[in-house]
This record gives structure tokens, sequence and C-alpha cells, in this order.
């Protein structure tokens, strides 16, 4: 109650001022969304090490902490974490509907307004199911607690709907550029995914954001998300073929990946079992795997850092990629809150190095330095799964301080994207998903022509006929309009029902008139034989018959017949369908 009269009270004070809300203005808003957004999370990250100090006693990376412990707290730790988290999840679900929880479907299709409540607690759930290790991305709930804190500062200020939606998006690109240093990256990331668009007027905020937030973050002494690479080679035309390549392996992958995580997802749902028992049971399920590899305990920067430093036996390798699959799975498929952002770029990391070490023993010598190939595997398994190709390339790229990689990066991950769009129709974030959909619809909707649905047209007069003929055959077919042509069955009009029952009424003289005296000339727009049912369709939204007649083009037009508005939405809703009836999304 209290913040919503802090709420009243603000916005009531700063509606006067017009020019907050402005785009000069909305630069400095977005810096106040780029501190908050660096401070929740910078909060977060101490908040998992608080957990862990408290509960096992040490705090850092926590597949280090987790290989420190004895195999029967490995085997719980995750179990109870499970439980933990599932409980507050689970009161999460209590509070109200009215806003969204997810701040991707707030500023996608939402008003920008976030629940706090629920925010918060499935924030806390994130934090509990991360420090116990969990196998999914902090960094999940770092953007999300970005967002919430710029939604919470827009309700102070006079903003509309547009103007909230951008100033939780800046927030949320505060929150991934924060999370792994990656300021570009972070509002594109926003710019592409989530919004949709590139236009200036939108990215300029978002790149603001970003980068104060990367600015408060290193003041803060906060962790930032690096690789250290060694020396880049110089690239030449031999090394187009095998990132073409991988970038193909990629493609395939990454959605057979998310769809394995949304396998397990429905496997768990399939229990009936609530929250708490659900995670508790994955939880148990990845302490067995952590007991053996404890590697494979939470976001995997560990490893991936390794692989970028390091060599390792394929063996080795191709052991870390089937118990992170599967503890990631278990994490996900279980309900626990977090992203797969993170692990994706694990994934990319691990099946690049394969791919590299294949290459290797295929071609001894031809093959490129190993870290080459996690790093473009990263990027390119990032752009299959999340549908960003620029994005990608610039979180790679920022996270390695390598440019020399961008031009690798560039040949796979644009491959990478058309080839997973092409192998499944599937997404990490659903509101990819329904924008993809969209597009698609429109441009069936454009490409499908308005003739294709014609029908004859049954209630044609000509002008020259009695009005007292054109009387009785309304009496015999009584819809609200009949058609008039002339000779050459020219279109000339139409006789509205309503004229005709002033006439019965006795309000004119109907001996001497023909259809050509009553008839009306401004009418709906006709529809053309070359039209899309697009642009039908928005003729039909401003007019409230049932039909429309179709016209040839021409200042003679002839009538070819009628649509129908229930054939045009058949038609509509058949297309939707066929979109729909494939694609899924991992929701984070």
């Amino acid at each position: 109650m209290l913040l919503r009269e802090l709420v009243s009270a603000s916005r009531q004070r700063l509606q006067g001022y017009s020019w907050l809300s402005q785009q000069p203005a909305m630069l400095v808003w977005a810096t106040v969304a780029g501190v908050l957004g660096a401070l929740a999370t910078f909060l977060f990250y101490q908040g998992i090490h608080f957990f862990q100090l408290i509960f096992l006693g040490q705090a850092g990376e926590i597949d280090d902490v987790v290989s420190t412990l004895p195999w029967w707290a490995r085997l719980i730790l995750p179990a109870l974490g499970g439980v933990a988290a599932g409980y507050v999840l689970r009161a999460s679900s209590r509070f109200s509907a009215d806003k969204p929880s997810d701040y991707m479907e707030s500023v996608a299709i939402g008003d920008g307004q976030l629940s706090i409540r629920q925010g918060l607690l499935r924030s806390l759930s994130s934090l509990i199911s991360v420090a116990s290790g969990g196998s999914i991305g902090r960094e999940g709930a770092m953007v999300h607690l970005g967002a919430l804190g710029a939604s919470v500062l827009g309700r102070f200020a006079p903003f509309n709907r547009s103007r909230l939606r951008l100033i939780v998006a800046c927030g949320a690109a505060a929150g991934v550029a924060a999370a792994y240093g990656a300021p570009i990256a972070g509002a594109l990331f926003v710019a592409e995914i989530v919004l949709g668009t590139m236009a200036i007027h939108t990215v300029g905020p978002l790149l603001l954001a970003a980068a104060v937030s990367s600015f408060t973050v290193k003041a803060l002494g906060g962790h930032l998300v690096s690789y250290t690479l060694p020396a880049v080679p110089t690239f030449g035309i031999d090394a187009m073929a095998p990132m073409l390549i991988l970038g193909i392996v990629a493609g395939f992958g990454a959605p057979y990946f998310l769809k394995f995580l949304d396998l397990f997802r429905s496997a768990f749902k399939k229990t009936g079992w609530s929250e708490p028992w659900r995670l508790g049971l994955g939880g148990l399920l990845l302490g067995v795997i952590l007991v053996f590899m404890p590697l494979v305990a939470g976001n995997g920067y560990n490893v991936v850092a390794s692989l970028l430093g390091t060599s390792w036996p394929w063996h080795a390798v191709l052991l870390v990629l089937l118990m992170k699959l599967l503890a990631t799975a278990l994490t996900v498929g279980s309900g626990a809150v977090g992203g797969v952002f993170t692990p994706t770029l694990f994934m990319g990391a691990v099946v690049g190095t394969l791919f590299g070490q294949a290459l290797e023993w295929l071609f001894p010598g031809f093959a490129l330095p190993m870290f080459v190939y996690a790093a473009v595997g990263m990027g390119a398994f990032l752009a299959a799964g999340t549908g960003a190709p620029l994005m990608a390339i610039l979180m790679v790229f920022e996270m390695t301080h390598s440019y020399a990689l961008v031009l690798p990066l560039m040949l796979a991950c644009v491959l990478a994207y058309f080839v997973a769009r092409a192998v499944a129709e599937v997404a990490m974030y659903e509101v990819t998903l329904v924008r993809e959909r969209d597009t698609n619809l429109r441009n069936r909707l454009r490409d499908t022509l308005i003739g294709d649905l014609i029908k004859p047209a049954v209630t044609v007069v000509a002008t020259a006929t009695p009005v007292k003929v054109v009387l009785q055959r309304f009496s015999e077919y009584p819809v609200r309009y009949w058609y008039v042509v002339d000779e050459d069955s020219i279109f000339q009009g139409v006789i509205a029902q309503q004229d005709v029952t002033g006439l019965l009424l006795g309000q004119g003289d109907i001996e001497d008139k023909t259809a050509g005296d009553i008839l009306r000339l401004d009418f709906v727009k006709p529809l053309h034989p070359d039209m899309s049912l697009d642009a039908a369709q928005d003729i039909f939204v401003n007019f409230t018959g049932e039909r429309i007649p179709v016209v040839s083009h021409g200042e003679a037009p002839k009538l070819l017949g009628v649509v129908y508005k229930s054939d045009l939405l058949e038609k509509y809703f058949a297309l939707k369908k066929s979109l729909d009836s494939g694609g899924d999304s991992v929701h984070i």
C-alpha cells in the first residue's frame, strides 16, 4: 500500500513535467536504469556467495565449491536446494497474475509493468538453485532483476506504454551487460530478441544503459565474464570451409539441444508433483552426477575457460558434454528458474572443440587451434539457439576481446542461424517464436490473393430494373445490399435495404424509378482480384457487412463476384493454424 501511494503521488507530481517522457529525457532514464541493472546484478552475485558461505562455509564458482565437498554432500546439496527453491517458487505463484512475471513478455507484448513480488521470489528461487549446484545460468535472474528495477523506476514517472516498455528494456540490457561484460551485445540482445527492432531511437538508450551498467559493475568491483585466449592466428581462405561446416553442425545441434530440454520439462510435468517435489527430484538426480563429475555444476564458466586455454583429450570432452547435457536437462526440466543462455554457450564450446579434434584426426596438420573452434562454436550455438546472429557474434567478441575471431564468427553464426530455422521451428525465447510466426503469417497473407476466394454474386440487378422489381427481390432475398450493374456488367453501386424500406413507408414516389435512380455511390471500397488477403482484411475491419464486391481494374470496372467475410476468416485461420502447428520454445 505504501509503495502504491508513493507511486501515485510521484506520478501526480511529475505529471506536469511532460518533458520527462520526451526522447532526450529518455537518455537520463536509461542512465538510471543502467545503474539499477548493475546494482541488481551485483547484489544477486553477492547473494550467491552469501548463501555459499552460510551453508557451505566457502564461496566461489559453484563447481569449484562442489568439488571440495564429500560425496554425500554432493548428492544431497542439489536435492535440498531444489526443495527449498521449489517452495519459494510455489509461494510466488500465489500472488495474483495481474502483471507478468517475465520481462520479455512484459516488453514484447505487455505494457512494461512487472509483478514485483513474483519477480523477487522467482529470483530468490533461482539464487537458491544456482547456489546449491543447479546446472543452470545465474545470468537469467540477473537480467530479470535489472528489468524489474527499471519497471519499478518507470512507475514513478508519467510514462506512456511505449516509453515504459523501453525503460524496462534498458534495465534488461543493463542486466545482460553487467552479467556478461558485453554492453554492445547486451543492447543488441534486447533489441533483436525482445523488442524486435534496430531503430536508433530504441538502440541508443539501450546502448547507453548497457555502457553505464558495465562502468558501474567495474566500479563496484563486481564479476564480469571474460575469457582469456592465446594468440589468435591470422585466418586464410583455408579457414572458411571448417567455419562453415561448424556453423552447419551448430545449426543442427542447438535446436535439438533445446528440444531435449523441453522433453525433460514435459516428463517432469507429467509426474503431477508440486514444485518442491519436482525440483527436489531433479536435484537428487543431478546430485548423482555431481558425485562423479562436479565439473557440470553451475553455469560451466570454468570448463569453458579451460577449453579456451588448455588442451583436453577427446574422450574427456565427450564425457563432459554428455554429463552437462543431462545435468542441464534435469535442472531445467524439473522447473528450476534460470537461463539456458550460458549453458548454450557451454554446449557450443564443447561441440566446437570436439569438431576441431575430429577435423584434426581426419586431416592432421590442417586444423586450427582448438580454442578457435571452441570460441566460434559458442557463437554459432548461441546464434542458432536464440535466433540472433548479430548479438551472438558481438557477445563472443566482447567476452574474448578478440577481434580476429569476428570473421570466422560471422561465417559460422549466420549459417547456423539459417540452418536452425530450416531444421526445426524452435527457439530459446517464446517472443522470438511468436514474432517469427506473426511475420510469416503477414507474408502468407500478402502472398495469398483475394481472387482465390471469389464467389458468384447472386444479388445483382441492372440499372434499368424498376424499383418495384427491386422491392420484390429484397423480399425474396432479405440481404442488406443488392449490387447494380449496367448492360455491360459494369459495377455502378449498390441499393441499400434501408433505402428500400424508406420507399415502402411512402417516403418517395417509386412508379417511374429504376435501380439506377436509388443506388448508392459511396459504398465501401470494392475489392480487386489481385488484392492480397492482408489488404482485404483491412477493408473488412472497417465494414460491418458480410460480403464485399470484387471488381476488375480500370475506369469501367466489371463486377466479378463477391468475397464473404466468413471465407476470408476461414482462410486466415487456416494459414495461422498451419504456422502454429509446429514450433517449441524453452521459456526462460
